[in-house]
């Protein structure tokens, strides 16, 4: 018998018996549909990270306080004293770090904003006048806040579009309008470009401050020696291959600003974008692979009933097979059949699933506009693969007991 004819066979067979096929293929169905539907939504988030990052500026240098990557769950090796505007200030001086395009200092604090009856709670960035360069972040509208309104810690604002879609009607315009922060009047004077972003980080949902306002006026941000802390600092290098040579710099000058000796560690830490990137693309990438293992059970949980349907099969046959033995069937003809139903009602399986998977992503991907489940060619590949295989590897002993059945013993079975 050719391997067509025991193809067309298997199919007849599952014809014949479509609920009890349709119960067998179900462990693969489902677990299939999990493999493609979570690989999917994994990827999706992988790829809204990326954008994320990418959406942060070009050519970024991160400087975070104490001597751990934010990455990294483990904990610091130790406190360190923190990082400060004068930090930012010396890594600005061109002749002390001259591969650095821009520096920006970041203070973030959570607050309550109001607009007559309309309020949210928000993030509160305190930054300076370089934040649009290195940050690739502009206005839409309006213009961005001034040295002058930084020198003087000027009450001004500029609002990030899911703050003005909370406390504006659509097509209101903003600028020159106050709203409140933590019951301080402050004036819009610019409204930042939609960004976009996940709910985990929506970079629309902020308002910008001069950096001395936050740190004087909303958050009082004076250390018991008289310095200014901020929670990090953004650097731009003036070009990529300059990178590593800006980092030697930053380095150099945040050590003497720190009084850090030779042989102490630092109490800060410097990455790149791609370093942050990459360190976020390993996570997700473990999550996925995780989520796509927890999901192929599933399909062991299936071919486990693969087995159990075939040994059934095998035993209501077995007059079939003794029949088909004494009119010269040879022992791989009787295991080719049965493996090859076996893995046919696997692959048929997988290709249900494969079309519950995909509706499942797109599901997800209508539902989270940011997140673009999209169908994963590799992922569709191992997962049918896989089930064929599946279907192949516990089909192969009832295959062989089929296929070892004694055909006098065979033909006497009842």
């Amino acid at each position: 018998m050719n391997l067509l004819e025991s193809i067309r066979l298997a199919l007849v067979g599952i014809t014949a018996n479509k609920l009890r096929a349709f119960l067998t293929m179900l462990g693969i169905i489902i677990g299939v549909a999990a493999v493609i539907t979570l690989i999917s939504v994994g990827r999706g988030v992988e790829a809204v990270v990326i954008n994320e990052f990418q959406g942060l500026g070009n050519n970024l240098l991160f400087v975070f306080p104490g001597d751990e990557d934010p990455t990294d769950p483990r904990p610091a090796r130790s406190g360190g004293a923190g990082l400060t505007l004068s930090d930012a200030e010396a890594l600005a001086d061109p002749f002390r770090v001259p591969d650095l395009l821009g520096v920006v200092p970041s203070y973030d604090r959570p607050a309550i904003v109001s607009r007559g009856g309309q309020e949210t709670r928000t993030t509160i960035s305190g930054t300076n006048t370089q934040f649009p360069l290195v940050r690739n972040f502009y206005p839409a509208l309006g213009d961005f806040f001034t040295e002058q309104d930084v020198a003087s810690g000027s009450r001004v604002v500029v609002i990030g579009q899911s703050v003005y879609e909370e406390l504006f009607e659509l097509g209101e315009f903003p600028i020159g309008e106050d709203i409140r922060i933590n019951n301080v009047n402050f004036r819009i004077i610019g409204l930042l470009e939609e960004k976009g972003g996940s709910g985990f980080n929506d970079q629309d949902d902020v308002v910008l401050v001069p950096i001395s306002t936050a740190q004087q006026r909303l958050f009082p941000a004076r250390r018991a020696d008289g310095e200014l802390r901020v929670d990090v600092i953004y650097a731009q290098v003036i070009s990529e291959d300059r990178q590593d040579a800006a980092i030697i710099q930053m380095e150099a000058v945040l050590r003497e600003e720190h009084n850090i000796t030779f042989r102490d560690e630092d109490d800060f830490t410097i990455l790149s974008q791609s370093e942050l990137l990459g360190a976020f693309g390993e996570i997700t990438g473990v999550l996925t692979i995780f989520l796509g293992v927890i999901a192929g059970i599933s399909l062991l949980v299936g071919g486990i009933g693969i087995m159990n349907i075939m040994l059934v099969s095998v035993t209501e046959r077995t007059r079939e097979i003794g029949l088909r033995k004494a009119v010269g069937a040879k022992y791989r003809d009787i295991l080719t059949q049965f493996l090859v139903e076996a893995v046919v009602i696997a692959s048929v399986g997988g290709l249900i699933g494969l079309g519950l998977g995909a509706v499942g992503a797109a599901v997800i991907s209508n539902l989270s506009p940011l997140l673009d489940a999209a169908l994963d060619w590799n992922s569709v590949i191992l997962a049918i693969g896989f089930s064929a295989g599946v279907g192949l590897f516990f089909g192969l002993y009832p295959a062989t007991r089929a296929a070892r059945l004694n055909p006098i013993d065979a033909l006497r079975y009842e």
